[in-house]
């Protein structure tokens, strides 16, 4: 059974034009990659954890603030690894400069033996649709068309 994940699609409004949040990984695999690797806040759904909040833990887990709104199932995306990803889109307003996300260890350098910690996300951002359409992982890419259809349906 594929690993499953949820997120949230995190928009807002300037001037009448949607901008999306999204949160670049942190770690030093990403360290200088960044068209195609940002992603929406998302994570794994613990076990007889409800979808959506998991994916409102997650995002809080990464952004450091909580996120509440009236949040709107986009759907399911498996992704290139076979992970599927089941996310909400939500308006909010965030300040990416205050973002305070959890942290990782991982062995650094590679057979160092030692061990360091890095923050799951290094850094947020706002982007307009084709920034984001830009920036955004691959797999997760149908999420913005998604939520275009829904919202031209309100």
């Amino acid at each position: 059974m594929p690993q499953r994940s949820a997120g949230l699609l995190i928009y807002r409004r300037i001037a009448g034009v949607f901008e999306f949040l999204l949160v670049h990984p942190g770690g030093p695999f990403w360290a200088r990659k960044d068209e195609g690797a940002w992603s929406i806040p998302k994570g794994l759904i613990d076990d007889n954890e409800d979808k959506l909040e998991a994916a409102r833990r997650e995002a809080e887990e990464e952004l450091g603030i909580a996120i509440d709104g009236d949040f709107r199932p986009l759907g399911s995306y498996r992704q290139p690894g076979g992970k599927i990803v089941a996310a909400w889109s939500v308006e909010a307003d965030v300040d990416t400069n205050a973002i305070k996300s959890n942290m990782f260890t991982m062995e650094w350098p590679p057979k160092s033996g030692k061990m360091k910690a890095f923050p799951e996300v290094d850094r947020a951002g706002w982007f307009s649709l084709p920034e984001a359409g830009l920036k955004i992982l691959k797999g997760q890419r149908a999420m913005l068309d998604d939520f275009l259809v829904r919202r031209g349906a309100d």
